[in-house]
C-alpha cells in the first residue's frame, strides 16, 4: 500500500535466540554471528542500499536490539552506501528493529483487521509470502466442493490495475472488520449498477452469504467479469475469509490471551501451565473448535513472551514437562504433520 511495504526476502533473518554457552545480548557483533546469518545480514545491507538508492535517500539510522546494531553499523559503513549519502537529495530515518524483542506482538491476535485476517488464513500463493490464493470457483458453471480444485486458477491480492480493488484493498488495512465489510459491500454494489445487474440493496449488517449473492450476478456476464475482476478477487477473499473456521478461532485465541494476562498477573506460571494441560488434545479427540498442535506453540510463544522474567523452580519443571508430555505425543498422533510440525520434528 501508500504506506507499507514488504520485504519477504529478508523474511528468514532472525538472531539466534540465546541458548546455553551462546553468546550474550551484549556481546554479538559481526565476528560472533555464524557465518550463515553474516552473509544474510550482509545480503540486507545491499538490498537496502538498493532500495534507499532507487529512491535517492540519505538515511538516518537508529537501531533497537543486538542483530539490529549490527546491521545498522554494517550499512553506515558500506562503501557504496557511503557514496550515496554524499549525492542523495532526500533524507529518510531508519529504525531497525529486533524481531525478537516483539515475539507477542507477533504471535497475538489483538487486531481487528481485515487485511491481517485474510492473509493469516488464506492459503499462501505459490511462490510469494506475501500474497494468498483466492478460490475463484464461485465465477464459474464449474461447481465442485473440492477445496483444492486446480483446474480454475486462483485469484490473488495484488490488483495494480484495478483502481476501485486497490482502494479497496487500502480500507481492509485501515479501517476496522465491521467497516471494511461495508466497503466491500459498497464497491460491488456500484460495480454491478454500473453494469446495470439486478441488484438489491440491502441494509444492515454485511453477512458472507449476502456478498457472495453479489457475486453471483456477475457470474454470466463475461463483459462485467472482465471489468471488474480485480474487485471480485478481494471481495471473494473476504467471503472466504470470514467462512474460514480459523477465523472463528481468532475470537478464542483473544478471549484465551485475554485471559491468560489477567491469570498471570495473579498466579504463578505453574498454575497457567496446568489450566492449559487439559486443553492439549490428540487428533482422533480433537473437535473443530480444540487447539490443534501449531495453535499451542502459537500460545505458548505468546505466554513466555508476555510473563517476563519467570522463578524457576521444582513446580515449575514438573508443570513444564507435563505440557512437553502431552504437546509430544498430540505432534506423534498427527496423521498429516504441517510443514511447521515436519520442521520441528
Amino acid at each position: 500500500s501508500a504506506e507499507l511495504c514488504l520485504l519477504p526476502a529478508l523474511a528468514a533473518l532472525l538472531l539466534p535466540l540465546p541458548g546455553t554457552g551462546g553468546p550474550g545480548p551484549a556481546e554479538v557483533g559481526p565476528g560472533a554471528l555464524p557465518a550463515e546469518l553474516r552473509a544474510a545480514v550482509r545480503a540486507v545491507v545491499g538490498d537496502l542500499d538498493a532500495l534507499f538508492t532507487a529512491l535517492g535517500v540519505r538515511e538516518e539510522s537508529f537501531a533497537v536490539g543486538p542483530l539490529s546494531r549490527v546491521i545498522a553499523a554494517e550499512l553506515a559503513s558500506y562503501a557504496s552506501a557511503r557514496n550515496r549519502r554524499r549525492t542523495a537529495t532526500n533524507k529518510a530515518s531508519v529504525v531497525f528493529v529486533d524481531r525478537t524483542l516483539d515475539l507477542a506482538g507477533a504471535v497475538g491476535h489483538h487486531g481487528d483487521n481485515l487485511a491481517e485476517k485474510i492473509l493469516s488464513v488464506l492459503p499462501k500463493l505459490p511462490g510469494h509470502k506475501t500474497d494468498v490464493m483466492v478460490n475463484m470457483v464461485e465465477l464459474t458453471a464449474l461447481q465442485t466442493t473440492d477445496e483444492t480444485c486446480s483446474i480454475i486458477a486462483p485469484g490473488c491480492l495484488a490488483q495494480p490495475n484495478d483502481p476501485a480493488a486497490k482502494a479497496l484493498w487500502e480500507s481492509f488495512m485501515n479501517l476496522k472488520q465491521k467497516e471494511a465489510v461495508m466497503e466491500a459491500r459498497r464497491h460491488l454494489v456500484e460495480a454491478a449498477s454500473r453494469e446495470n445487474l439486478p441488484i438489491k440493496m440491502s441494509m444492515g449488517e454485511v453477512t458472507p452469504e449476502q456478498l457472495s449473492s453479489y457475486i453471483q450476478l456477475f457470474r454470466n456476464n463475461l463483459k462485467a467479469l472482465e471489468n471488474h475482476c480485480g474487485l471480485l478477487q478481494l471481495v471473494l477473499a473476504t467471503v472466504q475469509t470470514l467462512k474460514h473456521p480459523q477465523t472463528s478461532k481468532w475470537d478464542n485465541f483473544l478471549a484465551f490471551e485475554r485471559l491468560l494476562l489477567q491469570t498471570i498477573g495473579e498466579s504463578e506460571m505453574p498454575s497457567v501451565l496446568n489450566q492449559l494441560l487439559p486443553m492439549i488434545k490428540s487428533h482422533n479427540k480433537r473437535t473443530k473448535d480444540d487447539y490443534t498442535c501449531e495453535d499451542f506453540l502459537v500460545l505458548l510463544v505468546y505466554m513466555y513472551s508476555v510473563v517476563g522474567e519467570i522463578k524457576s523452580g521444582k513446580e515449575l519443571d514438573a508443570a513444564e514437562e507435563e505440557v512437553k508430555k502431552a504437546l509430544v505425543q498430540a505432534i506423534c498422533d498427527e496423521p498429516e504433520p504441517s510443514p511447521v510440525l515436519q520442521k520441528i520434528t
